[in-house]
Order: C-alpha cells, then sequence, then structure tokens
C-alpha cells in the first residue's frame, strides 16, 4: 500500500467499523432526540393535562425548560467527570441510566405530586442527556481520522433528528388511541417506549473498544494501539497507524507535564480560553437561533396556522422526517466545504425562513389567507433545513475537536453549558413571546440569525481537514504550532494525489512560530 489508502474514506474494514459503531453511538442522541419529540405530543395530549393540576403556559414552559436545568448542571458538573475517569464508553451508559430513570419517573406521575415528579423527572433526564450528549461526540471525534471527523460526529445528530421524528409519529399515532384507557395512558406508553433504544445502546457498548486518545491519557498505550489498528485497519499503514500513536503521546504528555488538567485551566490558559468562549458561544448561537422553540412547540406553531391538533402532529412528523435527509446530506458536505460555511449558510436560511413566518401573519391575521398560512408552513420545513445543515450538527462537530485530549471532555462539557442556558431562555421566552407579540417574536430570532453570519465567518477559524493534535497551530498552544507527523503524512500524500486545492486551506496554512493563533 502506497501511502494512506483513500485518505482513509474508502470501504475498508476500518470504515466499516468506524460508521457502524457510530450508528450504535448515535442511538444515545436518538434518545435524547425522542425524548423532546415525543414530549411536544405529551404537553398536547388532554390525558397529561388532566393529570398536571392548573395546567397552563407558565406550567409548560416549566416543564419544558426545566430539563435544560439539569442538562447544565450535568454539563457542569457531571459529565466531565464521568468522561474522564470513567471512559467515553461507560460514562455514556452511565448517563443512558440516569435518563431512563427520569423517564420513568415522569411515565409514573399521578395524584397530587404528579407536577412534582414530572419537574423531577425532567431534571434527572437532563442530567443524563448531559453526559451522553457529550461522551458520544467525544468518542466519535477521537476514533475518527481527520478527514472523515466531520462525517461521524454528524451521525451523532443524524440519531437526533430520527430520535425527534420518531418521538413525533409516536405522538401522532397515540391520538387515535381514543379509548378511555389510551385516554389515560397513551402518553405514558409514548414516553416509555425510549427504553427499547436505550437498552439496545446498553446491550452494542461493550463491544467498542476505548478511545485511544483516552487510554494514553490514562497510561494504556498497548490497549490505545490496538484501538487505533481496529479503527485504521485496511486504510493506514502499520508506520502511519504509529505515527498517529505518537502524535498522540506527544499530545497528551506536553499538556500532562503542565498545569492544563485542572479545570481552571480553561479559564487561566490563553490558548484553552479562547478555544472554551469560542465553542460555548456556538452552542449558544444553536439554541438562541429558535430551535428548541421549534422543536417544542412545533405542533402548537402549525395549530396556529390553522391545522388542527393531528395533523400539527402529522406535520411535525414530516418535518422532522425530513430533518434525517437534510443532516444525512450534511454528512457529506462537512468536511467538504467546511464548518464555517455550513455554519453560516445555515443561519441565513434560517434567518429568511423566520422573516417569512414573521411577517405573512401581520399581513393576513386571523388566519383570513390560507396560502398565506400553507407558505408560512413550507418555511418551518425551509428553517429546519437550515438547521439540520447548520447549527444542529456543526455546533457539536466544532466543540468536540478543538481542544486537546487532556482538556477535551471538561472542554466540551463547558461548552455545552452554553447550549444549555440558550435552551432555557428560548423554551421560557417562546411561548411568553407568542401569546404577548404573536409572530412579531419571529423577527427576534431573525435577527439573532443574521447576527451569527459575520460572528462565524470573524471569530471562528476553520477546523475541516486538520488533526485533533494540530488545533495548536490555530489556537495557540505548548509546541509553538509544530504541525503533527500525522498532518505532514497527509500534506504528502496530497502532493501526490489529487487534493492539494480541497485542503489547501486548512493544512497549507503558514504555521506561526509563537504558536498563537487567531487574536483572542
Amino acid at each position: 500500500m502506497n501511502g494512506i489508502k483513500d485518505l482513509g474514506l474508502g470501504f475498508s474494514k476500518a470504515s466499516t467499523r468506524l460508521h457502524f459503531f457510530s450508528l450504535l453511538l448515535a442511538l444515545g442522541s436518538f434518545v435524547w432526540g425522542y425524548n423532546v419529540g415525543v414530549l411536544a405530543s405529551v404537553l398536547a395530549h388532554p390525558g397529561f393535562r388532566e393529570t398536571i393540576p392548573g395546567y397552563g403556559p407558565y406550567k409548560r414552559g416549566l416543564i419544558t425548560s426545566i430539563n435544560y436545568l439539569g442538562t447544565w448542571l450535568s454539563y457542569i458538573f457531571f459529565s466531565r467527570p464521568a468522561t474522564d475517569l470513567l471512559g467515553r464508553r461507560y460514562a455514556a451508559m452511565v448517563g443512558m441510566s440516569v435518563l431512563c430513570v427520569g423517564q420513568a419517573l415522569q411515565a409514573a406521575a399521578s395524584g397530587s405530586v404528579a407536577l412534582s415528579m414530572v419537574i423531577f423527572g425532567r431534571v434527572v433526564s437532563g442530567l443524563g442527556t448531559g453526559i451522553v450528549s457529550t461522551s458520544v461526540p467525544l468518542y466519535q471525534s477521537e476514533i475518527a481520522p481527520a478527514k472523515q471527523r466531520g462525517r461521524l460526529v454528524v451521525l451523532n445528530h443524524v440519531g437526533f433528528v430520527a430520535g425527534l421524528a420518531s418521538g413525533f409519529w409516536v405522538g401522532y399515532a397515540i391520538t387515535f388511541w381514543n379509548s378511555s384507557h389510551g385516554y389515560l395512558s397513551g402518553w405514558r406508553l409514548s414516553v416509555s417506549l425510549s427504553f427499547i433504544p436505550a437498552l439496545i445502546f446498553f446491550v452494542g457498548l461493550p463491544f467498542l473498544h476505548e478511545s485511544p486518545r483516552w487510554l494514553v491519557e490514562h497510561g494504556r498505550p498497548d490497549e490505545a494501539l490496538k484501538a487505533l489498528q481496529f479503527y485504521r485497519e485496511g486504510s493506514f499503514t502499520p508506520s502511519q497507524i504509529q505515527s498517529e500513536l505518537t502524535d498522540i503521546k506527544r499530545n497528551v504528555c506536553a499538556y500532562q507535564a503542565t498545569s492544563l488538567k485542572k479545570w481552571t485551566s480553561l479559564f487561566t490558559n490563553p490558548s484553552l480560553f479562547t478555544r472554551l468562549w469560542r465553542a460555548a458561544l456556538l452552542h449558544f448561537m444553536a439554541q438562541m437561533c429558535g430551535a428548541t422553540a421549534m422543536k417544542y412547540y412545533l405542533p402548537d406553531l402549525f395549530r396556529v396556522l390553522g391545522l388542527s391538533p393531528r395533523v400539527s402532529l402529522l406535520a411535525g412528523g414530516i418535518e422532522s422526517t425530513l430533518k434525517i435527509g437534510c443532516t444525512v446530506l450534511e454528512m457529506f458536505v462537512i468536511d467538504k466545504v467546511g464548518r464555517r460555511m455550513t455554519l453560516a449558510v445555515g443561519a441565513g436560511i434560517m434567518a429568511f425562513a423566520l422573516l417569512i413566518n414573521g411577517a405573512l401573519p401581520l399581513a393576513y391575521p386571523n388566519n383570513t389567507n390560507r396560502a398565506s398560512d400553507y407558505t408560512c408552513v413550507v418555511f418551518i420545513f425551509i428553517y429546519s433545513l437550515g438547521y439540520s445543515m447548520g447549527f444542529g450538527p456543526a455546533a457539536w462537530v466544532y466543540g468536540s475537536e478543538i481542544f486537546p485530549t487532556a482538556a477535551r471532555a471538561r472542554g466540551l462539557s463547558f461548552a455545552a453549558s452554553g447550549g444549555a442556558v440558550g435552551s432555557i431562555i428560548v423554551s421560557q421566552l417562546w411561548p411568553i413571546g407568542i401569546a404577548e407579540l404573536g409572530s412579531k417574536i419571529y423577527f427576534f430570532f431573525m435577527a439573532v440569525n443574521l447576527a451569527c453570519v459575520p460572528i462565524i465567518f470573524l471569530l471562528y477559524p476553520e477546523t475541516k481537514g486538520r488533526p485533533l493534535e494540530d488545533m495548536e497551530v490555530l489556537f495557540g498552544g505548548y509546541e509553538g504550532g509544530t504541525p503533527s507527523t500525522t498532518s505532514l503524512l497527509l500534506a504528502d500524500e496530497r502532493e501526490d494525489g489529487n487534493e492539494e486545492d480541497e485542503e489547501n486551506e486548512t493544512l497549507g496554512r503558514p504555521l506561526l512560530g509563537d504558536g498563537r493563533g487567531m487574536a483572542r
């Protein structure tokens, strides 16, 4: 074999394993997405509304947003210790266990303590979601070759939107169970069905190798080599696998020799802090663009446009199913056009869709023009296209790849907490805004999306195609921006092949001798 076979993109054993196990890991996000999607139908279910005394807009907002309090607490206090101490795989298993406990509490809610059980269950579910939603993309990012990393991490979001769609379709199906038993138990069944993919997730995780970067960090280089061989066989030569392991060891040892393993280093070390605030801001923008509202309140938005409750759930299922196709398309785009372009284009599409949904109801109020209402429905679908090819997957890709191994788990956890804060704000703001301002609330989120476009191009360096050990070139680091051996091998391969133009932007940059990337 001469060089890297297809740069890891062919149908080798390694490529097949990477995609299969990434799909298995995506079941973790499937459960998360399912719980988001099914909640929209649960909140509208008459049996649930009767179960919760005094149910109204404020309690609805509380039930929705309280989950993100648990997620935020998990990101800050629990997900990093779990992923660093237990490893990426077993942390995901612990997170899924906690998530299922929370779902069980919600499904069992009844009597005078029903609201308390739902709220406590939502918090517990959020704690588990925080661990799962960080450990899974961390693992996918750390086992993937540089040229496939975006695609494999996007598979995580494919799992999320597939779960989201499944939740909507289950909610739609439950509306046909209109007997007295269905009235009382239909919403409980829909919540409990998430245990099925969770069980498959539990059964499959022990068959995965642990992340080679985590193994090196914990003094197990022989196991790390076996894991790399397992995930590179047939795509990379033995010498190239060994070179990648050497780069990982060099990166880990350099950071372990410093004080950067302390959590405070994210704020005190300039190189880490410049990554942290960018990743946290990106996750915050990914929710402030209006995505949280579109997930939880989608049936309500359709009902405002004149659709019946059942048809609203049907439309939600169709919209979420289309997201799957858009996200799969993003898998094949993100490693070619880059992270920044997909983020900026997605934000532009969402801004235009929100403009239409804000303006047409003002021009034709009270559903006086059916063509206007149906146009708004179409542009809600277009909004989903922009999110599924932009912030939805790309925020997780970017956040999971820019931190060094020693700080990656806590860096992504702190960054993702920015998204939890954004979700809390939006889930509280949206129902009140719709009630008080009507469609004018769309203009606020349109402005947020428009502001995101220059922010992305001005503040975020492109990371596509760059090995994880080479992020110091962009953000500053311990070795003055010296490229890794893997990076040099990739550069040599491109000189011999036909991919020089594609990667020129990211791997052809002049290296900065002082190790400082962009202005902080």
